[in-house]
């Protein structure tokens, strides 16, 4: 992650190609976090190991975006229910207090998703997957991660009857990463966890 004085951390990185010299800024080598922790302690996995060091395979954005395969079952509550990355070390950051939402429309959400509930969304198709995230990040997950981490969300939610036959529903989807991660769900729901 890095972090300027002026935008804090949510900023999207671009490159410009040019044959022009330009003068190259000097490094920051300062603390600029000071005694500050938000970070470390806010981290629903413990994926900081020490301060500035991060174990990737702990992030929850690492576990629901860039992993395929199965998510390590001690890491799955922490996920909470994020489907698709977490942020939550820039959300508590103090040098994001004065960040500035965009206005720029590729990076505002699209087709409801930032309404939508995780039942709505574990119910989508394959097709349903694909046409409302065309032109999205959301895609990098695939549609097998997509429900896999929807089972996890669903795992961790307040136990319902919607919620336990939606996971039902996807008992039988033919792929063993899904059918491990909806097992789980309904174990937690079964065992009272909640």
């Amino acid at each position: 992650m890095l972090m300027s004085r002026e935008a804090g951390c949510y900023f999207f990185l671009g490159e410009i190609y040019a044959n022009l010299p330009l003068p190259i800024d000097s490094p920051d080598d300062k603390n600029n976090c000071g005694n500050c922790t938000a970070c470390l302690d806010a981290c629903p996995t413990n994926a900081f190991v020490s301060p500035y060091v991060l174990d990737a395979k702990k992030c929850v954005s690492y576990l629901t975006i860039e992993l395929k395969g199965s998510i390590p079952e001690e890491l799955r509550p922490g996920i909470g229910n994020r489907i698709f990355g977490c942020d939550e070390c820039q959300a508590v950051c103090p040098w994001n207090r004065f960040a500035q939402t965009t206005g720029e429309d590729d990076f505002q959400p699209r087709h409801g998703l930032d309404t939508a509930q995780l039942i709505e969304l574990f119910n989508w198709s394959e097709q349903e997957f694909l046409e409302r995230t065309a032109g999205s990040a959301i895609r990098r997950s695939g549609y097998e991660g997509w429900l896999r981490n929807i089972a996890v969300a669903l795992g961790n939610a307040p136990s319902s009857i919607p919620v336990v036959e939606a996971l039902k529903g996807r008992l039988e989807y033919p792929s063993e990463v899904v059918k491990e991660h909806v097992e789980w769900a309904l174990q937690r729901h079964s065992d009272g966890e909640f």
